[in-house]
């Protein structure tokens, strides 16, 4: 049982420190501009997929430098040629905007780097066992996957909380008429702020791919629960995302570590198979698992609406 909780928490900070990665970016810009980039995910796979052909040519590590810078350029002309243009016909318009992108990045993934995985791999300076914990190997790469997120945690406070470029885009959010009065380029900040969340997205991507599998459907596949960490933790809150990018990854790694079902820890009770109760009787956590940030998802927006970090709007 202690190497299944070892194991659980092991994973599920490391898959929690990946969706903080994902959803970062995310968070500042649907928190702070109001946009709901449905194409978030297809950032972090152009991430993966940048990463591992500038790879090709230069290394890991310069590919873990440029990746995300150009995948911030292409962001920034987003934004400045589509999304600014749309932003004035309201939030339905920006949502079709970015649903389509989503669609069209991955055709052109796929018609550039094929409908197969990529044999993405991580660098040999990382590719050995940093420690074991009761039987379980932990791989330095996954230890450099943790190390990255907390310095984005901490880049990211520190850029909100403690800088005057910090200040200006907390202001031009929230108050973009004054801030334009005061001499600052409010629509150059917006742009600087999603070009700065979809290169957070691809930095995510240059470790996830790695990690996970680098293929045209790795944007749908994690695209949804992005938005699940989003409203958990709270609108436009750091802090909010991370935690609950570990909660999510901590009970979502849980669950299908164990094999569990309320029949199995009760007993028998005479409860048939049949019927729907009888179905929820007898599933297992490992079926379950899926669908907990879903879930989650609900219950927040009944009890919570403003997530864990987030503020009441005046």
């Amino acid at each position: 049982m202690l190497e299944t909780i070892a194991y659980s928490i092991l994973n599920g900070v490391l898959y929690g420190t990946l969706l903080f990665m994902m959803s970062s970016g995310l968070t500042l810009i649907f928190g702070m501009m109001g946009v709901l980039n449905f194409a978030h995910a297809s950032f972090y796979m152009l991430g993966a997929y940048f990463a591992y052909t500038v790879g090709l040519a230069t290394g890991f590590w310069v590919a873990l430098l440029l990746a995300p810078i150009l995948v911030g350029a292409f962001g920034a002309l987003v934004e400045r040629y589509g999304l600014r243009r749309v932003h004035q016909y309201g939030h339905v318009p920006e949502l079709l905007f970015t649903f389509g992108l989503a669609y069209v990045i991955e055709e052109l993934v796929a018609l550039f780097w094929g409908t197969v995985p990529v044999p993405y791999k991580a660098p040999a300076s990382l590719d050995f066992t940093a420690f074991s914990l009761m039987g379980l190997d932990y791989s330095m790469f996954k230890v450099f996957i943790l190390l990255v997120a907390i310095v984005m945690f901490v880049g990211l406070w520190l850029l909100l909380k403690k800088t005057r470029a910090g200040l200006v885009i907390q202001g031009a959010l929230s108050r973009p008429d004054m801030v334009g009065a005061l001499g600052h380029n409010v629509p150059m900040v917006f742009t600087f702020v999603f070009a700065f969340g979809c290169a957070l997205a691809g930095l995510g991507g240059v470790v996830g791919g790695i990690h996970f599998v680098t293929d045209p459907g790795m944007a749908f596949m994690m695209g949804p629960i992005v938005f699940v960490v989003v409203v958990l933790g709270g609108l436009g809150s750091v802090p909010g995302a991370l935690v609950a990018s570990l909660i999510i990854g901590i009970l979502q790694t849980f669950f299908l570590s164990i094999n569990f079902s309320l029949a199995g820890a009760i007993g028998s009770l005479g409860i048939e198979d049949s019927g729907f109760f009888g179905v929820l009787w007898h599933m297992e956590t490992t079926r379950i698992a899926a669908v907990l940030p879903y879930l989650l998802l609900v219950l927040t927006l009944i009890f919570r609406p403003r997530g864990l970090f987030g503020k009441r709007e005046a």
